[in-house]
């Protein structure tokens, strides 16, 4: 042991046995601090290993840096061929991913749990090369003694945080540690130009998923003219505004659910989900008081229905406009095989509803789900609102609010089936109630022109007769 280790040892000792001050450096002493206060014994306490061998494989595989794995390895090859030499990749929480070196010298690490799933981050172990690097931000090299635990006294570490420049994160660190018996002065220059050419690679990644993400899904998130959009990404980066600035770079709210939401800066928006895992469209909402989150189906005389999603009109195809309508009606919601026969007859195919279903929630987004297929939120269609409030109507108020028959030009035998019993309801109110006047505007209209028992009704109002003849 050299002097300046035996140093490093008095000084570790008095420390750790609490000593008022150690001939150590600044920051190496702050780590003990902070280990010790944590509760972390330099005898007694051990990383914890968890989780199985098979699902840190796992992990490993998935992870980002699995993709820059080939670049570290050939920046720090010779490190891996010396005698005693270990390198560790691990994730940003001070997990050990990989081991790599010579089976003697990791069966020797083993003993101080230097293994793959191993957590080395100070608020398990105090200092060491992971867990300090990560807590200080920087490359940083431990001497032997200069580790908190004692089962790591005998290596000296060189480890550097990995960080993706596009997004700031830290993605996880690689470590260079050998026998403290060992000399290796290139062992710290080697570690910190890794993680740097590791964090350039993996930024240049970060700029082509955007690049991706945006020609993708730019478009579907700007389809709603004059309306604040956003498109943002999976790990909340705001990658994209319309205007531009309305959101901050980055998301400052959960990326759970989609749906309305109040952002911490009082703004209202919709956050709809892209896919299963994002990305997603974010669009302001600026009157949700004039029900600006309400799902509004305007379907009465109209061959094309026009809803209102979040405070933006859209005028749906005749088939959209009666998926809409029976899902409206079907409040639990509908399977795809029920869909199809209401939709499309008999011979209606679940396959054919779920192309179309797809294609109408680029219209509906998060207002649309699955499993069963159903609209969610706030809704308000005029053909439910009418037969909500029929019996409380009067005959002029019900004919008002009628102002021709549910989609009229569509044969769909579901929209039929809704459309004729609305129809007879509407009927049956205005002559239950008798006003003149409005069974007068009745057999004036389209829809009621040919009704003979309103007419003979107007002319013999005193006469009973069955409103079916």
């Amino acid at each position: 042991m050299d002097e300046t280790t035996r140093r490093l040892a008095a000084a570790r000792e008095n420390a750790l046995s609490g000593g008022a001050s150690a001939p150590v450096r600044p920051e190496v002493r702050a780590s003990w601090d902070r280990a010790r206060s944590r509760g972390v014994h330099p005898d007694r306490s051990a990383a914890p290993v968890d989780p199985a061998a098979d699902l840190v494989r796992e992990l490993t595989r998935k992870h980002r840096l699995a993709e820059v794995w080939p670049t570290l390895l050939r920046t720090i090859g010779d490190a891996i061929t010396q005698p005693g030499h270990l390198v560790f990749i691990s994730d940003p929480h001070g997990r050990l991913l990989q081991v790599v070196g010579d089976p003697a010298t990791r069966r020797n690490a083993e003993r101080a749990r230097l293994v793959p799933g191993a957590l080395w981050n100070e608020e398990q172990v105090g200092t060491s090369g992971v867990g300090t690097a990560l807590a200080l931000g920087r490359p940083f090299q431990v001497r032997g003694p200069e580790h908190y635990l004692s089962v790591a006294a005998d290596f000296n570490c060189s480890a550097a945080p990995i960080v993706d420049p596009v997004t700031g994160a830290t993605v996880g660190t690689v470590d260079v540690t050998y026998p403290l018996a060992s000399s290796n002065a290139l062992a710290m220059p080697l570690v910190a130009a890794a993680a740097r050419l590791a964090g350039t690679q993996l930024g240049e990644q970060t700029r082509r998923r955007d690049d991706d993400v945006r020609a993708r899904y730019v478009d579907h998130v700007l389809r709603r003219s004059g309306v604040r959009s956003a498109l943002v990404g999976v790990d909340g980066r705001v990658l994209h505004t319309s205007p531009a600035g309305w959101l901050p770079p980055q998301w400052a709210a959960s990326l759970g659910e989609d749906g309305p939401m109040t952002l911490p800066d009082g703004q209202r928006v919709v956050v709809e989900r892209l896919s299963p895992t994002g990305p997603y469209a974010v669009h302001g909402v600026d009157h949700p008081e004039r029900g600006g989150d309400l799902l509004l189906v305007h379907a009465l005389g109209r061959s094309r229905a026009l809803v209102h999603v979040d405070g933006v009109p859209r005028e749906l195809s005749l088939r959209h406009s009666e998926l809409v309508v029976l899902l409206a009606a079907h409040p639990a919601g509908m399977g795809a095989d029920e869909v199809a026969r209401e939709a499309y007859g008999p011979n209606g195919k679940a396959v054919t509803v779920r192309a179309e279903m797809t294609r109408l929630r680029r219209v509906l987004g998060y207002r649309l789900r699955s499993d069963p297929y159903r609209l969610v939120g706030r809704i308000s269609a005029d053909f439910l609102e009418l037969e909500r409030s029929l019996a409380e109507r009067t005959g002029g108020e019900a004919l008002d609010g009628y102002p021709a028959p549910l989609l009229p030009t569509s044969r769909a035998a579901g929209i039929e089936a809704l459309r004729d019993g609305l129809h007879h309801r509407v009927r049956g109110r205005l002559i239950s109630h008798g006003d003149a006047d409005a069974l007068a505007r009745w057999i004036a209209s389209p829809h009621g022109r040919d009704d003979v028992f309103v007419r003979r009704l107007l002319r013999a109002p005193d006469e009973h007769a069955s409103p079916g003849e």
